[in-house]
């Protein structure tokens, strides 16, 4: 075999997505997420290190070849410390293309779900005795008198706008990155500043990275910016979130009438939080307005094929052929 490649955790042989992509090469599991305690030798001979969940720090910088590149399975990096990577000229990729889909179509079912109600629906009628339209939801309003606000207009952002203008929603945008003209080409109204976006949407979607920037941006005053009875979805990054607090808060007062989040800022969440506690119990305040699911709007059969796949070509790319894909340059955090 002329190379070695590490996979860090997670991903067990056999590697045959691995080596679809990358044949004749070597594959090393290392089973372990904090490779500042492994075995030192064996990370010296990687010619690539592939990353599942584990930390990557100085200590594993040092040792690395400097040949090496490292390769994260995902989209995040802020388990990454890139800097002392680049110090001792190694690479860092990764894999922000995979999943676009099943993300921004979960994305989109949950707007759907609370713009029509469905799981209050299904908890209201659950125990009825007599009657049954009874449980008509108040305050419905039809999709194309609402507007949708996506904050984060890149991949999976594009993705969701690209769904919903079929239910007629208004949709307008925020994202300082993306160039001129971005709003023309996508179809949607951009706005330079957030305040703006939240003052007018009835609904907000969160497609940006974790970044300084963006770490803790969802907080009690951007929820409280956001349109009274508006509603709050949030399939990105979970410490976008600043805490459940300013959620509960929120939803308790009505000012946001419902929230979907397939991401949180603690996975999985405390046991002893009053929200996560009322959303467990079924309490009546609660029911059919907060959808929590465990982080896994990402994943589809073909997902994770997908994703396991770019990650051992990204590899492959740079030992054969020197070519650097989805290069990161900084960390975020």
């Amino acid at each position: 075999m002329k190379y070695r490649v590490g996979i860090t955790d997670y991903v067990k042989a056999p590697y045959d997505v691995e080596e679809k992509a990358f044949p004749n090469v070597e594959y090393v599991f290392l089973n372990s997420e904090d490779l500042d305690d492994f075995d030192q030798s064996v990370l010296a001979e990687l010619d690539a290190l592939i990353v599942w969940h584990a930390h990557i720090g100085e200590r594993t910088a040092k040792v690395l070849k400097k040949s090496c590149i490292v390769v994260r399975y995902g989209v995040g990096f802020d388990s990454i410390d890139i800097a002392a990577l680049l110090i001792e000229g190694i690479p860092f990729c990764n894999t922000p293309d995979y999943g676009t889909e099943e993300v921004a179509d979960t994305a989109s079912g949950m707007i759907l779900n609370m713009q029509r109600k469905i799981a209050s629906y299904d908890f209201a009628c659950r125990n009825y005795h007599s009657g049954w339209q009874e449980h008509v939801q108040p305050l419905l309003t039809r999709t194309n008198k609402q507007t949708l606000g996506v904050v984060g207009v890149g991949r999976i952002g594009t993705a969701v706008i690209n769904r919903m203008k079929a239910f007629g929603y208004r949709i307008i945008g925020y994202d300082p990155y993306q160039p001129s003209g971005h709003e023309k080409a996508i179809g949607y109204e951009r706005k330079q500043h957030l305040k703006k976006l939240l003052e007018e949407s009835d609904i907000v979607t969160i497609h940006c990275p974790l970044s300084n920037e963006t770490k803790g941006l969802i907080d009690d005053e951007f929820i409280a910016t956001m349109k009274p009875g508006s509603m709050l979805v949030n399939t990105g990054r979970g410490q976008v979130l600043l805490n459940l607090d300013c959620v509960e808060k929120h939803l308790r007062s009505g000012h946001l009438s419902a929230v979907s989040l397939d991401v949180l800022p603690q996975e999985p969440p405390p046991f002893d939080h009053p929200l996560i506690n009322a959303w467990r119990n079924n309490e009546e305040w609660i029911v059919g307005r907060l959808i929590i699911n465990p982080h896994s709007s990402y994943y589809s059969e073909q997902s994770l094929f997908e994703m396991r796949y770019k990650a051992s070509e990204t590899v492959r790319m740079f030992l054969e052929e020197g070519v650097l894909r989805n290069q990161v340059f900084t960390s975020k955090l």
